[in-house]
């Protein structure tokens, strides 16, 4: 079966020759492969929605304005925050809806809408990726301003949620709280299309102080005990990393089993351990927030590491340029490792548009998979002039890593006639569910090649001179390349 898909191309014809298209072996460009990601926060309506209790077609209008950005600057990759603090962000039979949507917590939108399924369908149609972000153990964020839904796992298994500070946190010692997290990321991964499932670095919470201003301990006696009881012999801190890594494997294991293409990618705290290397000096994520990220990287429990590097460059010890390198260093299994940006930071004493954009040079330096920005809402606002500074950039659009393994789609197939308006390139698709977007590249009369993404459904464009050649190729859903169709022009003289 195939699907046919209509590529049509509006031009200027010229009454002094007549052109074709034929077939060619000609090989087009590979594209480049760079991940552009953006974060969008929900928690205290960091960049989305804007404010909560937002009619319906408000928040339609400033998500599309969002990836309409995303698409103009030729990014790739949207995180999308679903799950803040055990809520939701789409219709879910596990948790209630999000306060930083309706305003309050367990209200559904009214009129009804799922905004996950419409970020996923307006992202594809722009040839963006979509990533649904998770907090797996965060029950209660700071900001949370309303009361709890009695739906809300705080209330339904209070045992399970521990307050902490200004925040409650589900105990990661806790096998039934594994469960219910992964249980959570799970539906999402087979009700919806998404591309891959994010998440950040809360893991244990960061430390916070109380009013004698000592810090407060995580209160997980009961599990803690419960594991010495049952023979356990690690220390308690050990412990801790083991109930962390055990549900990073197990996420990775499980989302995979559901859906091999779809990323898992964690986003830890940029310093892996004061000392690593030896002139980094800061936050010991590995102490605090029992998150053992070169762990994961040795055991390739993820596809993409996005470590946090909210740090200049010049800086000896915090350096973006030294920490990046380290990590991609630490890196056995060959994974993507995507350095997060702090691009909110433009604008601030010491922190130019100029800094990202050296930023993301060294990326390339250092042979990265690519980069993310924090946060979507720096690059709306355009704040010191990042976005005009990254049209500069990102130049041709690139197409986000792939997954191991060899590609499987066909060529299409491409024909191309004289119409009366122009001419007309028809192309016939494989029918394959695998089948994510089109890449299209045409060759210009300067020589150089163009690209674009196209979602897997027939589109249209229009411009004023032919081009040299057109090639076009599938994108499945682990990011391979299918093989070509080329056309290539052909100019006949006309006859006198």
């Amino acid at each position: 079966m195939i699907r046919p898909a209509l590529i049509t191309l509006l031009l200027v014809t010229s009454l002094r020759a007549a052109t074709t298209y034929v077939p060619s072996n000609i090989s087009p460009p590979s594209p480049e492969r760079e991940f552009r990601g953006a974060w969008v926060a929900s928690v205290n309506n960091i960049d989305w929605p804007s404010k909560p209790g937002l009619s319906t077609d408000d928040q339609k209008r400033e998500l599309v304005a969002l990836l309409d950005k995303c698409q103009q600057l030729k990014l790739n990759v949207v995180i999308l925050q679903v799950r803040p603090a055990c809520d939701a962000l789409y219709p879910s039979q596990l948790e209630p809806w999000s306060e930083y949507l309706t305003g309050q917590q367990g209200k559904a939108p009214s009129p009804l809408w799922d905004p996950l399924e419409f970020a996923v369908a307006q992202a594809h149609a722009r040839g963006l990726e979509l990533h649904a972000w998770f907090n797996p153990f965060r029950a209660r964020h700071s900001t949370g301003f309303g009361p709890r839904a009695n739906s809300h796992v705080s209330k339904t298994r209070p045992s399970w949620a521990k307050p902490y500070g200004a925040h409650l946190w589900l105990d990661p010692g806790l096998r039934e709280v594994h469960d219910y997290s992964a249980r959570v990321i799970l539906d999402v991964v087979n009700r919806y299309d998404i591309d891959g499932i994010h998440i950040d670095d809360y893991f244990y919470p960061y430390p916070e102080k109380g009013r004698d201003k000592k810090e407060i301990p995580f209160p997980d006696w009961t599990s803690w005990l419960n594991y010495q009881k049952a023979g356990g012999k690690l220390t308690r801190n050990d412990w801790r990393r083991d109930n962390v890594n055990r549900f990073v494997a197990r996420i990775y294991r499980d989302v995979h089993a559901a859906k091999p293409w779809v990323k898992v990618g964690i986003s830890p705290f940029g310093i892996y351990r004061p000392g690593y290397p030896a002139q980094i000096k800061g936050f010991d994520q590995y102490e605090s927030l029992y998150a053992d990220p070169r762990t994961w990287l040795a055991n390739g429990w993820l596809d993409y590491l996005a470590p946090q590097l909210y740090w200049r460059i010049d800086p000896p010890a915090t350096s973006f340029p030294v920490l990046l390198k380290w990590w991609t260093a630490n890196n056995p299994k060959h994974k993507l490792i995507v350095a997060g940006m702090n691009t909110t930071a433009v604008g601030a004493q010491n922190w130019p548009a100029s800094e990202i954009v050296k930023q993301i040079e060294i990326t390339r330096q250092l042979s990265a998979a690519g980069h993310i920005h924090w946060n979507m809402g720096a690059v709306m606002k355009n704040k010191g002039g990042v976005a005009d500074e990254l049209r500069q950039v990102y130049r041709q659009p690139a197409l986000a890593p792939s997954l191991s393994g060899a590609a499987r789609l066909p060529a299409p197939r491409l024909t191309g006639r004289l119409t009366s308006r122009g001419v007309e390139f028809r192309c016939e698709m494989p029918n394959d569910p695998s089948a994510r977007f089109f890449v299209v590249q045409e060759r210009r009369s300067d020589g150089r090649w163009h690209t674009r993404v196209d979602a897997a459904k027939s589109f249209t464009q229009e411009q004023i001179n032919f081009p040299g050649a057109i090639s076009v190729r599938a994108l499945d859903r682990f990011g391979h390349l299918g093989a070509a169709a080329v056309l290539e022009r052909r100019d006949v003289p006309a006859r006198r």
